[in-house]
């Protein structure tokens, strides 16, 4: 923490940007032909850019760049390692911008700037990084096809792929994508969350000067229906990866299924449990680790341990430093680096959450709203409570007690999710067990968290579909794989035969 500047000097970095105001397409930034589209700080209501967003026309220009520049193989058929070399400048770059890219991320999304500096920009190049040194150290494979064939599995980029992202982490999630799908070779069309293109835009121009070739990584900013439908219907799109809303994500499939049937590869929701045991060890860690899962990034997290489910010989004493543990999460101006929580992505959504607090019994914990600003929550919930099946997407936590861990597990099951989740035990056996049972993508055993970077995020379910972010298995998902047969047989030995 201690790399952290004071409140005064990021309100002043803050007073200094020069924000994009339009796409980056082909190379450079090019208004866009569709309606303006406002930016605003989700903590003031203030204004911060107004970007000539995109439709449907930018769109199919973009594609079109896109597809020639694949065409081309300037970036498609580069070597492995010059591709990589491109790509670790460009993590250089984001390194020499990062205040600027932090206090951004901040402004667009309401994101408290001490995780924009210590986790999203960091993570960031961290992730851009291992998928560059990994472009050229993933081997191709060969087939036992005897002594009169060569059978070759070869990776091939799938071509032009369009990366739909969420407004939540926006430069995090646009990383997780652009960093395995530029490494395999492909052409990319980012479509950022309306609410939060800023950082977006900044990273392709940032790449456009490593050395990223024309048309290989464009921005367009814009909605849903005038950016996002058109890229999952066009007919030269390869590939969607989406990040958000489960209910998105089912369009996407719909789109593919009416236009070519291109890939699509989904990470949605979650209703994520926390599975605390009668035999957990260290209650104050535990309550650490509780608290870190269900308010961190005010709960607009998709991985979020949203139900703590909780046997009830341990539940007094957790709740107990569970709330005591909340007067360090102080709520407010989002650049002010004593403050742990922000403010609400924006109007709509902080109605949407304060909508689950209403005309519910008084809370354990929390359950004010002012304005843009929601305090952690806590309620005592049951099975079937709207808190307790429904992703709420804020800092809400919903507590249910059960009385063994046969009954937790299963409560851990009774969702249409399954993305992560956590199991809290000192028994061992008991814990694998319980990691095995329960249906999530990731399960971590005595801590919160989604693994690291060599390790593949996804979820069963309504949780995902089609493949999986991070770690090599993320390059999978951006590939196509082909056989190559060379026959080596001697025609005289089929004339022999004859």
């Amino acid at each position: 923490m201690s790399d952290l500047l004071t409140h005064a000097e990021y309100k002043a970095i803050a007073d200094s940007l020069d924000p994009p105001r339009a796409a980056f397409i082909d190379g450079g930034y090019k208004p866009g032909r569709g309606a303006v589209l406002k930016t605003t700080n989700p903590a003031t209501g203030d204004t911060i850019a107004e970007i000539a967003a995109c439709n449907a026309k930018d769109v199919d220009f973009a594609v079109q760049k896109a597809r020639e520049a694949f065409g081309k193989g300037h970036w498609s058929t580069l070597h492995p390692s010059e591709r990589k070399d491109v790509l670790i400048r460009l993590c250089k770059l984001i390194t020499r911008n990062r205040r600027e890219l932090a206090v951004m991320e901040s402004l667009d999304s309401g994101k408290p700037i001490r995780d924009c500096e210590t986790i999203d920009i960091p993570e960031t190049i961290q992730c851009i990084k291992w998928h560059a040194e990994a472009a050229d150290k993933l081997y191709d494979q060969t087939a036992p096809a005897g002594d009169d064939a060569i059978a070759m599995i070869v990776r091939e980029p799938v071509g032009v792929v369009a990366a739909v992202l969420p407004w939540n982490f926006p430069l995090l999630m646009l990383a997780w994508k652009i960093g395995p799908a530029l490494a395999a070779g492909n052409s990319v069309i980012v479509k950022p969350a309306e609410q939060t293109s800023l950082t977006a835009l900044r990273v392709a121009e940032l790449a456009h000067e490593a050395g990223v070739p024309r048309g290989v990584l464009q921005v367009l900013p814009g909605d849903g229906p005038s950016v996002g439908e058109p890229l999952g219907m066009h007919a030269d799109v390869d590939m969607v990866s989406f990040t958000g809303s489960t209910e998105t994500g089912r369009r996407f499939l719909r789109y593919a299924a009416d236009s070519n049937l291109k890939k699509v590869v989904l990470e949605c929701g979650g209703k994520n449990p926390a599975v605390v045991l009668d035999d957990a060890e260290n209650i104050d860690l535990v309550a650490e680790h509780v608290v870190n899962a269900a308010f961190w990034n005010m709960g607009e997290n998709c991985s979020a341990n949203s139900r703590l489910i909780v046997q009830a010989g341990v539940k007094d004493a957790l709740m107990a430093r569970i709330v005591a543990r909340l007067r360090d999460w102080k709520t407010g101006d989002p650049l002010d680096p004593a403050n742990h929580l922000g403010a609400l992505i924006d109007k709509a959504h902080c109605k949407k959450v304060a909508g689950y607090l209403k005309g519910k019994a008084k809370p354990l914990a929390g359950g004010k709203v002012d304005g843009p600003f929601v305090e952690p929550t806590i309620y005592d919930v049951k099975p079937g409570d709207r808190l307790a099946t429904e992703e709420i997407f804020g800092p809400v936590l919903s507590v249910l007690t059960v009385a063994t861990p046969e009954e937790a597990i299963a409560l851990a099951n009774d969702t249409e999710y399954g993305l992560t989740a956590s199991v809290f035990t000192a028994n061992g056996k008991r814990a694998i067990r319980a990691a095995r049972a329960i249906r999530a993508g990731t399960v971590t055993v005595n801590c919160y968290g989604e693994g690291d970077i060599s390790t593949p995020f996804g979820g069963y379910k309504q949780s995902g579909f089609g493949g999986r972010d991070n770690g090599i298995h993320a390059h999978d998902q951006y590939t196509e794989l082909k056989t190559i047969w060379i026959d080596l047989s001697d025609p005289a030995d089929a004339d022999d035969v004859g």
